[in-house]
């Protein structure tokens, strides 16, 4: 390719140097290439703080790898092509967005570039696999999980991209400043940036794999990887991650399990990639018509951490504090908001994409789908959680709870669970009256599940 005067790398989920195709593609041939990241406000507006804090946060890290970045905020379809005249760019690089909206966008983007005569080159996706590439028999997307993870796995996946030996950026563009979040007191953020994101990997794959597929379910264990963040923003491609699986030594049943955990996220990514119309609507339309609840004082408990349920007021209260939520968490409070108090599942999608850090559209929407019983799955009514038994199996000791929920401190193991159950005598000596210092129960499961099946046969 001949010597062009520049080129503009757009990072947007994508927020690494090493393996990143898009950026090979920026840098070949090309005499500068000006990194440029917009703030675009359809994705901007609707974050919340935790969300926000942390992409400043990694873009922070990631300016100081180069040694500049080229900001802009505004409606990208405006604001990358005024980038790149302003710099003479002959072309502007990303890593295709599957998402509707990312989709949708970039189609808008590349018209206004090709009014200049300036392409948009698309290179890679933030998957290993790009969504719609994987195929049944017949030709058609799949379904259900099983069989794409199987097909998955077949297909395979290319190994990482090589890293540039050198780059010449070019940050003359005009700038702005990074924006400013306010963030809550309580709010606790992980490190961010692609080499926060390679330690916390390299840690994992060192200390934690090995137990990874006894203890992945134990909210009480530091067992998982912590790596939702690092891939939602692309501080590490997933590829990379599998690499580094097939080479790691231990555990393989773990090691397998950890691999198909990452077929979930591409899963999800898939089906929405050819239901598009699923990110806000029903992915099995019958269940909208469905008589749910009216959203209200136990929508606002369930939000709050106090519905009187240890472990789903502990998972609630985690993710206003760290902005994530340990997965098996997210499942028992998902049922318990959809099938328990039997409240549309968007409710607490809604509220997941605001506090999460890793709040990812496809992922986020599939798993709540799957989890409300109205998604990809094959028998789903039967599905609704015990949450004191999924407590009971989880969280055995009372651990977790005990963190999340500081007013069952001193509340024995063999009630911590059901702090309900306690005697009024022990409720006093223990100094958890349940209705003064914590919540009784806002609904009873057994009636909560008996309801929710006749709702869902109906």
């Amino acid at each position: 390719m001949a010597d062009d005067p520049t080129t503009v790398m757009w990072f947007r989920r994508d927020l690494r140097l090493t393996d990143n195709p898009a950026l090979i593609d920026a840098v070949d041939g090309a005499a500068g290439v000006v990194p440029l990241f917009v703030f675009d406000p359809r994705l901007w507006d609707p974050a919340g703080p935790s969300r926000r804090a942390y992409l400043v946060s990694s873009l922070t890290a990631l300016r100081h790898r180069i040694g500049g970045l080229v900001v802009r905020s505004g409606d990208p379809v405006d604001v990358v092509g005024a980038v790149a005249k302003q710099a003479g760019a002959a072309r502007v690089h990303i890593a295709e967005d599957f998402g509707p909206y990312g989709a949708s966008r970039d189609r808008l983007v590349e018209n206004a570039l090709g009014e200049s005569d300036i392409p948009l080159v698309r290179t890679g996706s933030p998957y290993a696999v790009s969504p719609g590439r994987v195929l049944n028999k017949t030709g058609d997307g799949y379904q259900v999980f099983t069989p794409f993870s199987g097909a998955w796995r077949e297909h395979g996946w290319r190994p990482p991209a090589p890293t540039p030996r050198s780059i010449a950026w070019d940050t003359s563009p005009s700038s702005e400043d990074l924006p400013q979040v306010s963030v809550p007191h309580n709010l606790s953020l992980p490190t961010s940036g692609e080499q926060a994101a390679r330690r916390h990997w390299r840690a994992f794959l060192a200390d934690r794999v090995d137990g990874y597929g006894k203890d992945r379910d134990r909210p009480d264990l530091d067992a998982t990887s912590h790596m939702s963040v690092h891939l939602k923003w692309g501080e590490i491609h997933p590829r990379t991650m599998l690499a580094d699986l097939e080479q790691a030594q231990g555990n393989q049943r773990s090691i397998s399990t950890y691999r198909t955990e990452l077929a979930w996220r591409e899963f999800y990514a898939d089906v929405l990639h050819r239901r598009p119309e699923s990110a806000r609507e029903y992915y099995k339309p019958d269940f909208a018509r469905m008589r749910y609840d009216t959203p209200g004082e136990a929508l606002d408990a369930w939000k709050e951490g106090r519905t009187g349920y240890p472990v789903v007021d502990a998972c609630m209260r985690q993710v206003q504090e760290l902005g994530w939520m340990h997965n098996r968490g997210r499942l028992i409070v998902a049922s318990f908001l959809t099938k328990d108090l039997l409240i549309d599942y968007r409710e607490g999608e809604r509220h997941f994409m605001w506090h999460l850090t890793d709040g990812d559209l496809a992922n986020n929407n599939g798993g709540w789908q799957w989890t409300a019983s109205v998604g990809t799955d094959r028998q789903p009514i039967f599905r609704i959680f015990n949450p004191t038994l999924q407590a009971t199996r989880f969280d055995p000791a009372g651990e977790f709870v005990r963190r999340w929920v500081p007013e069952l401190a001193g509340v024995p193991t063999e009630s911590i669970h059901e702090p309900w159950r306690m005697s009024p005598e022990v409720q006093e000596r223990v100094g958890c009256v349940i209705g003064r210092d914590y919540p009784a129960p806002i609904v009873g499961h057994a009636q909560a599940r008996a309801r929710a099946l006749d709702a869902f046969r109906s």
